[in-house]
């Protein structure tokens, strides 16, 4: 029985972890608004991933094959502030300049919602933390960065991979965590499925 993976982001950076790991899926976008009704960064994500991948599992019509419907999120979190995606250049300065010199969390959460062709379901909600501490940023270089461009789609404002790897001191736990997609821990909650 083949298994149908569906990862319920536009993001290509999700898309190019899944690849990397060797596991064939397509896209299917949620439109799901992200809106919350907590205040934790661990359960922000999680709400909204699960919110996300409901969306799209919700439109999948009941199929002759097991399907796996992966959703994700990702915020960075300094202190009691969460801080997503920048609305605009001059919010990214901001998020940038009170990430500068400090180390903060970066937290991704995960939802599994597998239906088999059988019609029964099981779900998965998890999240991982990851910690990263910058190196101290001049205005100018925070004023560079922010010239690139890369930092409007990003949580935090900069992403790992990029050329701002030039001001990342240091990281505690899953690297890929940060780039938007726990892949060790993925594979290891979805492992049942993807055997199967």
């Amino acid at each position: 029985m083949s298994l149908r993976i569906i990862l319920a982001s536009a993001s290509p950076r999700r898309k190019a972890l899944l690849e990397q790991m060797g596991i064939d899926f397509q896209v299917m976008v949620s439109n799901e608004e992200e809106k919350v009704s907590v205040s934790l960064p661990e359960q922000v994500v999680e709400e909204l991933s699960l919110r996300k991948a409901l969306a799209v599992f919700k439109t999948l019509p009941d199929a002759e094959e097991d399907m796996l419907v992966i959703g994700s999120d990702t915020v960075v979190a300094l202190g009691e502030r969460i801080l997503g995606k920048p609305g605009d250049i001059r919010e990214a300065k901001d998020m940038l300049r009170h990430l500068s010199g400090k180390t903060h969390e970066v937290y991704t959460g995960v939802a599994l919602l597998y239906r088999s062709a059988a019609g029964e379901e099981e779900r998965k909600v998890f999240y991982e933390r990851t910690k990263v501490t910058f190196y101290p940023m001049t205005e100018e270089e925070i004023s560079a960065y922010a010239a690139e461009g890369e930092c409007l789609d990003k949580a935090g404002a900069y992403g790992i991979q990029g050329s701002f790897a030039r001001y990342i001191r240091g990281i505690e736990g899953d690297y890929n965590n940060v780039v938007g997609l726990p892949a060790g821990r993925l594979y290891q909650e979805a492992k049942e499925w993807l055997g199967r």
